[in-house]
């Protein structure tokens, strides 16, 4: 058989890279570089120990106190360390803290599920599911379906007393936050005693139930039926409270995509999430949430690194034409309030795509 022609050979074309994906790429380059990808267990260790001796001598002003309104108090902080605590479950569950996987899961687990009465193994299958689809509809848990919708379809269906309320979701945000952590608690409980596979079950679901056993019998044990009522309210209503202002800010009121969409891993995380300003105050405040844009880029980077991360993600972002949005606390709120009122007079009506023109399905 005669040799194939130059001219009758096919033509195989060059693949050319994405250049997002490429500058991406490159992002993550300069950012290892500058060693930000470093563990800091010695910073998550001086964490740890000074909320367990301030949750300690809470503890200790309670056994002090007795029968005393004053115990409100307590509870509330209880409820405050609670979530601090919580942060760093949430940090060991992105592997930040150890260099060791297997470090890093059990003590999420037991921060999670020990102290915060958290299923650890419902929040990672929940969690890792935000990360990887942050704001986008029906892929995002948490975006879905609930006492409040985050986006127009969801509202659009809702008819009758429940689009009336709907309408005025936004003015409800603040009150559903104190019911957070009921909610966060029997989601837990349901997943654990559940069908579904959980990871060392064996585990978890006996920490769980004593730990969720463990502050009513407290309660009732040391002080009158009406003041231990009042404690384990407040205590869940700050912790949920506290949990929910935390997280809220982060991706509510950003773009919110359809769920067919095709946006590239850099331009999803960073135009679906917000920053707050503030500084080192509220990386200890927020856990480190405040810096959403850097946590999503480099979710397994450590608290103490995303500040100087910020910078460079800020002017990569300038440089590369793409919006970075930040702002202070306050604000953020506001633009949550307003966005859920926004979504919420779609409440009966019919929808139309809230995001079609600005992310085109490609």
């Amino acid at each position: 058989m005669a040799p194939t022609s130059t001219a009758e050979r096919p033509r195989i074309r060059a693949i050319q890279p994405n250049p997002v994906v490429h500058s991406y790429s490159e992002l993550l380059k300069k950012v290892r570089s500058e060693g930000l990808l470093e563990r800091r267990s010695g910073f998550y260790i001086w964490v740890f120990v000074a909320l367990m001796l301030l949750m300690a001598g809470t503890w200790l002003g309670f056994a002090m106190l007795g029968d005393s309104w004053y115990q409100l108090l307590i509870a509330a902080a209880v409820g405050i360390f609670c979530t601090q605590l919580s942060f760093l479950a949430h940090e060991a569950g992105h592997k930040q803290i150890f260099a060791s996987r297997r470090a890093n899961d059990w003590s999420a687990r037991l921060l999670a599920t020990g102290i915060a009465g958290i299923s650890y193994s419902w929040w990672e299958q929940k969690h890792g599911a935000h990360h990887n689809h942050p704001n986008v509809i029906n892929k995002d848990p948490d975006i879905r379906n609930n006492a409040l919708v985050f986006h127009t379809e969801a509202a659009a269906a809702r008819h009758g007393r429940l689009a009336f309320l709907t309408r005025r979701q936004g003015w409800f945000f603040f009150p559903l936050l104190a019911l957070l952590g009921i909610s966060l608690q029997f989601d837990s409980l349901r997943f654990v005693l559940g069908r579904e596979k959980v990871r060392h079950r064996w585990v978890e679901t006996p920490i769980l139930l004593a730990r969720l056993a463990a502050l009513p019998v407290l309660a009732f044990t040391f002080l009158p039926i009406g003041m231990a009522f009042a404690f384990l309210g407040v205590q869940i209503t700050v912790y949920g409270f506290y949990m929910g202002a935390s997280f809220a800010p982060n991706h509510k009121g950003m773009p919110v995509l359809p769920a067919d969409s095709r946006v590239d891993f850099l331009s999803r995380q960073v135009l679906t999430s917000r920053n707050i300003s503030g500084g080192r105050f509220m990386d200890f405040l927020l856990g480190g949430l405040n810096r959403q844009v850097e946590h999503h880029l480099f979710p397994d980077m450590a608290r103490p690194q995303l500040h100087r991360a910020a910078g460079i993600v800020r002017e990569f972002c300038a440089t590369h034409s793409i919006p970075y949005t930040e702002t202070t606390l306050m604000q953020s709120y506001g633009i949550v309030v307003r966005y859920l009122n926004e979504v919420g007079l779609s409440a009966g009506r019919g929808f139309d795509c809230p995001v079609a023109s600005t992310h085109g399905r490609r």
